[in-house]
């Protein structure tokens, strides 16, 4: 058993206070979703010539191999040390489902729709917030993601002569995406970032290698660096989330994603040549409306509840 780290060294490797500072942590949230867009959209482009699994494996080699330092035992760096190992590989497991189900997702759906579909995380994150963060929902941001929910169905369209059963893929993908940020939230300021992050990369690795034989193409030099890029701009983009959670709720940050639907489209236009159509355009107007007035709600609860907080009589 390793000796316990001195108390200032233990101190040194914990996550810091959570600050509730949002414009930064919407920031962050902007930020992540440039390179978040990116990796999706080279994701896409490499599910033509390889299965899914193994470009998410692809991903997370290279997400754990930038995290290596982090992992080595002798290495200043070195923060395995967690109070939450369960909840640890539970976040990382939601978050290779995320990844998975939205690659399997793109090789058959046009880049903008599986990305809008993909972006009902915060309703997802609403319903989980009110028994993993004991967060109060009242019913007008329940109406709010049943808005959300028809924005879905505007897209998917099912019963239609273009729905695609590939279009549930990214609806599992954004619900693992939202466990994911609740779990997040659940460790903020208790588990350091570089831990998240190792242990995510870590049990990702673990659970696809077991997957990756059975489905193995060996991929040309092109393919492996297109999975390096992946790898990268994903790994960017989660460390940078992991941040912004510092920094504001869950159900606040959560609509800001949205904004990477801005990125898929554009570069789905240049790339695939790829235009969404009116009832991708729609259904997303639907959902960013849904999780706007999710996140309206969140800010006037967080007042009232300082309000009471400051009427309160000190004990």
């Amino acid at each position: 058993m390793p000796m316990p780290l001195p108390e200032k060294k233990q101190e040194a490797r914990r996550a810091p206070a959570r600050v509730d500072h949002p414009f930064k942590g919407i920031a962050l949230v902007l930020l992540s979703t440039v390179f978040l867009g990116c990796s999706d959209v080279t994701s896409k482009y490499l599910s033509s010539s390889l299965p899914s699994i193994e470009i998410t494996w692809i991903r997370f080699v290279t997400f754990a191999l930038m995290f290596l330092p982090v992992m080595l035992p002798g290495s200043p760096l070195h923060a395995m040390r967690t109070e939450r190992l369960g909840l640890q590989i539970m976040r990382g497991t939601a978050l290779l489902g995320s990844s998975l189900f939205f690659i399997t997702g793109l090789r058959f759906l046009p880049i903008a729709e599986a990305s809008a579909t993909g972006f009902i995380s915060p309703l997802f994150v609403t319903a989980l917030s009110i028994v993993f963060l004991s967060e109060k929902v009242g019913m007008r941001r329940w109406i709010a993601t049943a808005v959300g929910l028809v924005g879905v169905m505007i897209i998917i369209r099912p019963g239609s002569a273009t729905f695609h059963v590939a279009a549930f893929f990214p609806i599992v993908s954004a619900f693992c995406w939202a466990a994911a940020l609740i779990m997040t939230r659940l460790m903020s300021g208790r588990e350091a970032v570089l831990t998240t992050m190792a242990y995510s990369a870590l049990t990702g690795v673990a659970i696809l290698t077991v997957m990756v034989p059975f489905v193995w193409v060996t991929p040309t030099w092109t393919g492996i660096g297109l999975g390096i890029v992946i790898g990268l701009a994903s790994t960017v983009g989660q460390w940078i989330i992991v941040l912004a959670y510092r920094y504001g709720d869950a159900s606040v940050l959560a609509p800001f994603s949205y904004t990477q639907l801005l990125w898929v489209s554009i570069l789905g236009f240049f790339v695939f040549g790829e235009l969404p159509d009116v009832w991708t355009i729609t259904g997303a107007a639907f959902i960013v409306a849904s999780g706007l007035y999710i996140a309206h709600r969140e800010r006037v609860r967080r007042a009232q509840v300082l309000v009471q907080a400051a009427r309160s009589p000190n004990p």
